[in-house]
Parts: C-alpha cells; sequence; structure tokens
C-alpha cells in the first residue's frame, strides 16, 4: 500500500513557483540605485508596447516596441548607436543608424523570420501619421532572436496586426517581463526566456541621469546570479553532456577501464549545448550623448550580459542598441547645423558602470519572470525560482 500511495504522490503535477523579480531574492547588481519603475521607463517619455502571438499549437512569438518619445519621432530625431558583441543575426535599418548616428521610428524587437514584416508594418505606420504625408524614406529598426524551440518560425505569420497592437498600447508605465511580446518564445540557459528590463538612476553628484535596460534574452552559456555558478548547480549548462562524458572517461580510466568505451550518450552537438541563441539589448538615457559616447555605452552593456554566464557563442547574435532622449543632442532632418551639448569623456564613467549593473539585472528579470509557454515542439519551464533563492542565501545573498 504504501509503494502505490508514493507512486500516486509523485505522479501528482509539480505546483509552480510564482514569479518574482530579481530584488525579491537580493539580486541587486552594482552600487547605484534604480529608479522608481526599476525599468527603461524610468527613462521620461519613453514607452514599451508588447503584442503577443500565440496561434494554435505551433506559433508562439510576438513583438515589442519601444518608442523613444511622444513627440514627431521623424523630425525630432534621437541620437543612436549600434554595437555588436557577436553578428550571428538580422538587425534590420542599422546601416542608416549608423552612418547617421540618429533614429527616426520606434524600436521594434520580434522573430528571427518575422523582421521584415515587422520592418514593413513599422514603416505603413510612420506613412499614415499625418505629419509624415510627404515622406518617402522611412527607416525602421527591428532587432531579433530566433525562438525557433518553441515558435514554428518558418511559419511567418502575419506581424501588421501585432505591430500595430504593440504601438498602441505603449506606455510609460511599468513594463510586463517574461513571457510576453518579443520574449514569447524564448529560452536561456534552457530555461525559458523573455523580456526583462531594469535601470539606474545616478546621484546628483554624478549628473543625475538615468540609464534604462530592456532585454530580449534567448541565449545560452553557464548561468550565473551574483557570482554563484546556478547553472552547473542545478544541473544545466552549455557543453554539460561533453563535460560530463569527459568526467565519466576519467573515473574509467582512474578504475583501470576501458576509458574509450561508448558511453551510448549523445555528444553535446546541439546549439543549445553550445550556449547559442541571441540577445537583444537596447538601452535608453537621458544624459545627452552622440552616437559615439552611445556607442561606447552599448559596448559596456556587453560586460553585464556576461555576467549572467554567456560567452557570446559563435551561434549567439549579441546586439545593442542605444539611443538619448535628452532635447539638447534630438536632430531636425531639416536644420543645416546642429548644435549640441554632449557630455564629455570623463562623465561617462558613471554611466558605463550604470548600463553594466542595469543590463545584469535585466537579464535576471528576463529569466524570473519567465512563465511555462508549450507547443507543438514541447513546454519550456522557467528556471526554479525556489531553488535560485536556496543557492542564494546558501551563500548570504537574500532581500
Amino acid at each position: 500500500m504504501r509503494r502505490v500511495l508514493l507512486l500516486a504522490f509523485c505522479m501528482l503535477p509539480l505546483p509552480l513557483t510564482a514569479q518574482v523579480r530579481a530584488r525579491a531574492l537580493g539580486l541587486k547588481p552594482g552600487v547605484f540605485r534604480p529608479g522608481p519603475l526599476n525599468a527603461i521607463t524610468d527613462v521620461a517619455g519613453v514607452a514599451v508596447g508588447q503584442a503577443t502571438v500565440s496561434l494554435g499549437d505551433s506559433i508562439r512569438t510576438g513583438v515589442t516596441a519601444i518608442v523613444p518619445h511622444g513627440g514627431d519621432l521623424f523630425r525630432e530625431r534621437v541620437p543612436a548607436a549600434l554595437h555588436v558583441g557577436n553578428g550571428f543575426g538580422k538587425l534590420l535599418g542599422v546601416t542608416q543608424l549608423r552612418e547617421l548616428g540618429e533614429l527616426e521610428t520606434p524600436l521594434l524587437l520580434t522573430c528571427t523570420l518575422c523582421i521584415w514584416q515587422v520592418g514593413d508594418a513599422v514603416a505603413q505606420y510612420m506613412m499614415a501619421r499625418p505629419e509624415n504625408a510627404s515622406v518617402r524614406s522611412i527607416n525602421p529598426v527591428v532587432g531579433e532572436t530566433n525562438d525557433g524551440a518553441l515558435n514554428a518560425t518558418r511559419a511567418r505569420p502575419g506581424m501588421a496586426a501585432a505591430v500595430q497592437q504593440a504601438l498602441a498600447a505603449a506606455s510609460t508605465g511599468p513594463v510586463a517581463e517574461g513571457s510576453v511580446g518579443a520574449g514569447h518564445g524564448t529560452v536561456m540557459f534552457g530555461w525559458k526566456g523573455g523580456i526583462g528590463t531594469a535601470s539606474r538612476r545616478l546621484p546628483a553628484s554624478l549628473g543625475g541621469h538615468t540609464v534604462g535596460v530592456l532585454v530580449q534574452g534567448n541565449y545560452g552559456g553557464v548561468l550565473q546570479m551574483a557570482g554563484v555558478p546556478v547553472g552547473p548547480l542545478l544541473g544545466r549548462y552549455a557543453f554539460q553532456r561533453d563535460v560530463e562524458r569527459d568526467v565519466e572517461r576519467d573515473v574509467e580510466r582512474d578504475a583501470g577501464r576501458d576509458a574509450g568505451r561508448d558511453t551510448g550518450r549523445p555528444p553535446g552537438d546541439a546549439g543549445a549545448e553550445k550556449g547559442d541563441g541571441s540577445c537583444m539589448i537596447v538601452i535608453a538615457t537621458d544624459a545627452p550623448l552622440l552616437a559615439r559616447n552611445l556607442e561606447r555605452l552599448g559596448a559596456r552593456a556587453i560586460m553585464g550580459l556576461a555576467r549572467t554566464g554567456s560567452s557570446a557563442s559563435n551561434g549567439s547574435g549579441d546586439y545593442v542598441l542605444a539611443f538619448s532622449t535628452n532635447p539638447r543632442v534630438r536632430r531636425s532632418p531639416d536644420a543645416s547645423v546642429n548644435t549640441n551639448d554632449e557630455l564629455g569623456n570623463d562623465a561617462m564613467s558613471a554611466l558605463f558602470q550604470a548600463v553594466t549593473e542595469a543590463t545584469e539585472e535585466a537579464l535576471y528579470n528576463a529569466l524570473l519572470m519567465a512563465t511555462p509557454v508549450s507547443s507543438r515542439a514541447g513546454t519550456v519551464r522557467p528556471l526554479p525560482v525556489d531553488s535560485v533563492r536556496r543557492l542564494l542565501e546558501a551563500r548570504g545573498i537574500k532581500p
């Protein structure tokens, strides 16, 4: 009887732990404080809207829109820059962004094979605005990650409606995180990934500027949180099969048995086993920066990505797009001369620290706020919050 009862108990579905943001577990990277929302929308005027696309048993994708300010984006262009950590990906509109150092549309994130549809929808959205009735050239900027582990990405569902929905929903308030919008079908470190956000506000003595980060996490590696090797401790990390095969061979050799025997385990050659995937990072700041220093700011975001355990594998497209909302550096396409008050180079160090911290925390939030997503391909579950809490508390990391 005891065996029967035990079997019945083990077959019950395990309860899902409520997902939490990083700070609820004591994960507070760095020294600077976040803004009130701890989100990219702490940068005044920045709005975020999202549309999640879930169709039938196989479409699991979406759109996330970042709107730099509530004015005329085409005529009040914001300085912008791109930093490429690893260029294995598709990024629409970046040659003009790099050439001119400015952004003239909302910035959209979506799935790999959806970017052209999304770009077309953004162009239609911009041209439909009355103030743009005479405009004959629009440069949408659209980023992506490959959500093909859960999403039937080759199906390429029409995304125009999702773009319109995301732009219409754009708000300067709290940002939904986890398995929403462009993060609906993404995977991080073998667990469910998604959208994450965080911010940092500098002390008045350092300028008082705000830096906000939003991420679309869909990458792998060896997960660590505040230096704790969470991935290895939970038994899920890149190259795991190869590492375990090596250990098994060593054990066999030390025991005097045939170390070259076939263990019967498949080689670790799948993309996830190598840490492949992608990560899009979007930075907004109210600090008056032009493209050169925005690109330098973007380069430091990669440090926050690395702190989570990514090594930017060959198959990981890791891109950072950064823009400044400060009215003093906005540009009109009709101006013959632009005069700008930009921060000096020596004033950048605090911003570098802030963006590294915010990026790390945004990526933790993307993981910790994700919820399970199922499709015909299977189910990807989120990082087990209770297990992570115990690992962190064992090392003195508490809320």
